[in-house]
């Protein structure tokens, strides 16, 4: 299978790594920013989507934030092309994810959307099919990691010493609010309740050294109630390193005739 990346960063780089170990996976090309003069991997640096899909590839993988989506998903299922979304806090934006659904529809691709640091995506979404009646996500993270975010202007993160909500309300709000960091919001609520009806709470905490992420449903299945201790990734401690992990998932499933 011929894989093309859109990004060349931290994700990109460990992404193309697990494809070099896997003969059945090539990276065939990667779209880049005009800064980007070094390719993460042996693949070529492309500086627009035409030039991507001149690579002919069989799926497209998109690891580089919310623009990338909103520039991208048109031309790629256009191209009758699989599109994988990891930053999937854009289809916060209504008029976006109306537009990537209506694309998809007429498309012989497929939109795939990666889990991300999200515990329990096939229970929510197996859940979803009885019928869920709610959905609660908790993120907390250090508070030095809300830094270069919204939370700057409400909150003194250097003065915070005890567990802080620091956001409250639904997974749209929060993803819209906090595009760099509530990717694992938008998740819950595109498997779950949708998103005005997940509820979101952020929190920067002292006591946490990870991104720690609490999903909680109930439904006719029953309840569930997981807890991830999400580590970043070795390259950027700004990006999930299970972001990059569900990416491999998915193609591993891609590319195995056993898929679970």
């Amino acid at each position: 299978m011929k894989i093309a990346l859109i990004g060349n960063g931290a994700i990109a780089k460990l992404v193309t790594q697990f494809c070099a170990t896997h003969a059945n996976l090539t990276i065939v090309g990667a779209l880049g920013l005009a800064s980007d003069t070094v390719s993460v991997g042996q693949h070529s640096l492309v500086y627009t989507i035409a030039d991507l899909l001149a690579f002919k590839p069989d799926m497209v993988v998109e690891c580089a934030g919310h623009a990338a989506v909103k520039e991208c998903a048109g031309p790629v299922l256009a191209a009758g092309l699989d599109f994988v979304i990891v930053s999937t806090g854009s289809l916060a934006d209504a008029a976006l994810w109306d537009s990537v659904q209506a694309a998809a529809a007429k498309s012989t691709g497929r939109v795939k959307l990666v889990a991300g640091a999200l515990p329990g995506v096939d229970a929510l979404s197996a859940g979803k099919l009885a019928g869920l009646t709610k959905v609660t996500l908790r993120s907390a993270k250090p508070p030095k990691a809300w830094k270069g975010t919204p939370a700057e202007k409400t909150h003194d993160l250097d003065a915070i010493t005890t567990r802080t909500v620091i956001f409250s309300g639904n997974a749209r709000k929060a993803a819209l609010t906090f595009p760099k960091n509530a990717n694992v919001a938008a998740t819950a609520a595109l498997a779950g309740l949708g998103f005005e009806a997940t509820t979101v709470e952020l929190v920067a905490d002292p006591g946490v050294t990870q991104n720690v992420h609490h999903l909680e449903a109930e439904g006719a299945f029953g309840s569930l109630s997981l807890k991830i201790n999400a580590n970043p990734s070795p390259d950027n401690p700004k990006t999930s390193h299970m972001a990059a992990l569900s990416i491999m998932r998915l193609l591993e499933n891609e590319a195995t005739a056993i898929v679970i």
